[in-house]
């Protein structure tokens, strides 16, 4: 990313705040606590808001940083909380490399500790500055997400795959935090209503753009680089971009047979992966792929130039090509 080395991303002052945050009485609850600091991650969400924080103007040295890392605190304590709830409804073995948390605590630890986490950052969020609308863009992010996740469910089961409702889930999924992300700094910062919404559009677009590559990638990519077996999506019956590019040509036949089985049958996988490569379905993905991307960077017009800016403009282009 251009000029990031004179930015501020989530490092060590961030790391510390978030494992104050998660303190807990109960040795359960600090123990997902202190997996969720060491396990780390790219924190892309909470990078996208200090980005957007100072490509707003706010500056680390300033008094008011504090506040801007209470919130990128906020923003990735509502992606874990999902997560943690996420891990329980796949009945996922591992995240990060570690066993899940509901395969270590159980089930109940693993959702009373989402909802832990969630208490947190309400708690957060009520000592910031523009605390009300800020609980109001995570209340409706949350909605978002949640309904996304059930949706996803939903379409599998009956089997009402379309574009429509595909980037209705991956907006709920993906697209409604990082719009949080970006855009809340805003809000905390009091910046003009067109800032706002362009630092939202950001986000969207970006989220949108951020699944359907690893949507690809589970298809598509390197298992090695990847760290998972390709195919994921498939076995869940859930029909992503490239697959709909399929189920709207002369392969939909088969390829709905391979969703409803689940792809259970040897060389299901492989034979929609051989479809998408083979049929343009991968190259016209990659397609939508970058104009998501250059709807978020263009977005960003609407704030002044930046190193701050450019770095989130990159931040999206670079869905074009990443390869885990």
């Amino acid at each position: 990313m251009t000029g990031v080395a004179a930015l501020t991303l989530p490092g060590t002052a961030f790391e510390a705040r978030l494992r104050e945050v998660l303190r807990s009485r109960v040795a359960f609850i600090e123990l997902i606590g202190d997996d969720l600091v060491a396990a780390g991650g790219k924190r892309a969400r909470p990078a996208v808001t200090l980005l957007a924080a100072q490509a707003l103007g706010a500056r680390p040295e300033a008094p008011e940083w504090g506040h801007v890392t209470d919130l990128a605190v906020c923003v990735e304590l509502l992606h874990s909380a999902s997560l943690l709830h996420d891990d329980l409804i796949d009945d996922a073995d591992t995240r990060r490399g570690q066993p899940a948390a509901f395969r270590r605590f159980g089930n109940v630890v693993s959702v009373m500790s989402g909802d832990f986490m969630l208490s947190r950052l309400l708690t957060l969020l009520a000592g910031l500055p523009g605390g009300a609308d800020l609980t109001r863009a995570f209340g409706d992010a949350a909605s978002r997400i949640c309904e996304g996740e059930v949706l996803q469910f939903q379409v599998a089961a009956y089997g009402e795959y379309s574009l429509e409702a595909y980037l209705e889930v991956i907006g709920g999924k993906t697209a409604a935090l990082l719009a949080l992300a970006a855009c809340g700094p805003a809000w905390l910062l009091g910046a003009s209503a067109a800032q706002r919404e362009a630092l939202a559009t950001f986000g969207w677009e970006y989220g949108l753009a951020f699944q359907m590559r690893d949507d690809l990638l589970d298809l598509t990519g390197d298992e090695a680089a990847l760290g998972k077996p390709v195919g994921g999506d498939l076995r869940e019956g859930k029909a992503t971009l490239p697959v709909l590019d399929l189920l709207a040509g002369p392969h939909a036949g088969e390829v709905r047979e391979v969703l409803e089985r689940r792809a259970a049958r040897p060389g299901d996988v492989e034979r929609v992966r051989d479809l998408v490569e083979g049929t343009g379905a991968a190259e016209r993905t990659h397609a939508e792929i970058r104009r998501r991307a250059d709807l978020a960077a263009n977005a960003l017009e609407a704030l002044p130039p930046s190193a701050a800016r450019e770095a989130l403009a990159d931040l999206a282009r670079h869905e074009s090509r990443r390869r885990a």
